[in-house]
């Protein structure tokens, strides 16, 4: 899959793809949907794009607002990608494109930026100044200026409940990770790079991986069974490893901001300044408080065992 920075800078010779719009944050199962009907609304033999955001808009609204995304932009692009999504462009939200009327935004990103031959977007993208736009009038100016428009419908879960990156976020945050995950249709994961920590981990004999979430969803503090991407310099897959990891602030050792400490299971080697990618496959415990050192110990060890257990289970 190719990326590009902006609709200005798509290449003219690929105009006439098929493209889906919208936020995809966390590419869960009802962007899958969105993107199907891309494909077949323009045919087996039309390339596919992605038109989104970054920063996501949410973020320029709202500068203030807490840590919500459930996908970087890496890992937006790997599950994209792996959706067989050929092109995607990250056009970066500013004041200008906040501006736009709904048509500008057409005219300027849509026909002008990469020759759309069909459009798509879910049931609720809204889209211009002050969201003035809706699938109907996308459909209406796709009319005006010559590409198709596909609307997919509300798309439901187990429950029949709307599939939406908020629903995510509050069962990640309630520490549902199993409906999380059945609503993205894979693990959920945090990614970054390793940062030195306070080693403390080292010292109870089960080193760990630290990562800050930034501007990640902080997931339901606790303990999880996890399975680890190492990513080499160019964001290539060096290899996966299972391990347990606890999201928290540590109480026993010394509260501090909130952290992903991975531990990988029969790894020995240097990650710090290494990408990894943190795959949160089931969630064991809540972050609890213990009296002491030897006692938290233990309850590592168990709490490894578990996790090799169920991970042995879901490989």
């Amino acid at each position: 899959m190719r990326i590009f920075p902006h609709w200005n800078e798509f290449p003219a010779d690929l105009r006439g793809a098929a493209w889906a719009i919208g936020s995809f944050d966390g590419v869960h199962r009802a962007h899958g949907e969105v993107i199907a009907r891309a494909r077949a609304l323009a045919g087996p033999s039309t390339k596919v794009g992605v038109l989104c955001f970054e920063p996501p808009t949410r973020r320029f609204f709202r500068p203030d607002a807490t840590p919500f995304r459930l996908t970087t932009p890496l890992t937006r692009a790997r599950a994209l990608a792996a959706s067989g999504v050929d092109w995607l462009i990250e056009a970066p939200f500013d004041a200008t494109i906040a501006a736009m009327s709904d048509e500008q935004f057409v005219r300027a990103a849509l026909v002008e930026g990469i020759g759309a031959r069909a459009v798509t977007a879910g049931f609720d993208f809204r889209f211009g100044r002050q969201r003035m736009g809706d699938a109907a009038r996308l459909a209406e100016l796709g009319a005006i200026y010559g590409f198709a428009v596909g609307v997919e419908p509300q798309i439901g879960d187990e429950a029949g409940d709307k599939i939406s990156a908020t629903g995510i976020r509050e069962a990640l945050t309630e520490g549902d990770l199993d409906h999380a995950n059945f609503l993205l249709g894979r693990y959920w994961a945090m990614e970054g790079v390793v940062a030195k920590g306070e080693q403390r981990g080292r010292l109870l004999g089960f080193p760990t991986a630290n990562l800050s979430p930034g501007d990640q969803l902080h997931p339901k503090m606790g303990v999880y069974a996890v399975r680890v991407e190492r990513l080499d310099s160019a964001g290539a897959t060096i290899r996966h490893h299972g391990g347990v990891a606890n999201f928290g602030r540590t109480p026993t050792t010394g509260e501090r901001q909130p952290l992903l400490e991975a531990h990988l299971f029969d790894f020995g080697g240097e990650l710090y300044g290494t990408r990894i990618i943190v795959e949160l496959v089931k969630f064991l415990r809540p972050e609890m408080r213990f009296e002491g050192l030897e006692a938290l110990k233990a309850r590592i060890a168990l709490d490894c065992a578990e996790a090799r257990r169920i991970l042995a289970i879901s490989a």
